[in-house]
């Protein structure tokens, strides 16, 4: 049995991760490109034992074991991080597992790969100065003055990824329950709630808007819009906040996902259930929050100091 990156059964696999997983198309962009990249190494791997070679990709796939796996490792270690290494295994992983359901290969060659151990990584954040002081520099005078402050008014008071906030549309704002509802990773709904400072510029911005451009104010269009009344990119959002912050005078480099760091560091800051915490970022893992108690260490040792009898 051979395989190459139009092998159908690539193609069955992408299209399982969005029928049964609801993978976006990003993500399953990214996975055929990581098993192309695999294949490529493993003609070269099987031919040469060496770096892979501009060839046809064809090998067989019962030729592919757990050596031939950690010698992909070893080759993407030498200019990738660990965690884009993590990431192509699992990528491996979960095609051979596809294929070992379908009944196409009896065992899972990458199974016992053991993953690269990450470097432990402090999420970049700003302290509640900080966060304030860029969210009061935003000017209000122009209708894309009006935008900005309520983008980054909605990051930061629900937490919500960007790729969340620029899919949304006017009508995924409850202004009276104080909640939007946002599409995450797989497709999957959840309710937010939002802050009334944000909830209050949504709807300056949005009278604004139509005021200029006579968009209805019941239009189900999307919530945020580029100069061009098109929907505003999440590109476009990181070079609106790398301007701010440039303007106001940060240090720290901030990015959107920067301030979805931000609102669960001050979350939990201030005394936020863990688990709590979890469903309004919409991670799946808790051990996925749990990363974001780490940069607490410095409150909660401040805390120590202060409250305990006797340091």
């Amino acid at each position: 049995m051979e395989s190459h990156p139009e092998n159908p059964l690539i193609g069955s696999f992408i299209e399982s991760l969005v029928t049964e997983k609801g993978y976006s198309d990003h993500t399953c962009r990214a996975y055929r490109k990581d098993l192309k990249d695999f294949f490529s190494f493993a003609t070269g791997f099987h031919r040469s034992m060496k770096a892979p070679q501009k060839r046809p990709h064809v090998v067989d796939l019962k030729q592919i074991d757990g050596i031939m796996i950690r010698g992909y490792l070893g080759f993407l270690h030498r200019k990738n991080k660990k965690t884009t290494v993590a990431r192509k295994l699992s990528a491996i992983r979960s095609f051979f597992k596809f294929l070992e359901k379908r009944g196409f290969l009896s065992e899972n060659p990458a199974e016992h790969v053991m993953t690269p151990k990450q470097d432990k990584t402090i999420p970049v954040y700003l302290s509640v100065d900080e966060m304030f002081r860029l969210l009061d520099s935003i000017q209000t005078d122009t209708l894309l003055d009006l935008r900005n402050r309520a983008i980054f008014e909605t990051l930061y008071t629900s937490g919500i990824r960007v790729s969340e906030l620029t899919q949304m549309n006017l009508a995924d704002v409850d202004f009276e329950a104080a909640v939007i509802r946002v599409l995450g990773k797989g497709n999957q709904q959840r309710m937010v709630p939002v802050g009334q400072k944000a909830l209050t510029a949504i709807k300056v911005y949005r009278s604004r808007l139509q005021k200029q451009i006579g968009l209805e104010a019941a239009t189900n269009g999307p919530l945020f819009l580029n100069r061009f009344n098109k929907r505003l990119t999440s590109r476009s959002v990181a070079r609106i906040l790398k301007k701010l912050v440039a303007a106001v005078g940060l240090l720290t480099p901030v990015s959107p996902h920067a301030l979805r760091h931000t609102f669960a560091t001050h979350m939990l800051d201030a005394g936020a259930d863990l688990r709590a915490v979890q469903e309004l970022l919409g991670h799946k893992s808790l051990s996925t929050t749990q990363k974001y108690t780490h940069v607490s260490i410095d409150h909660l040792m401040e805390t120590y100091d202060k409250a305990h009898p006797r340091k």
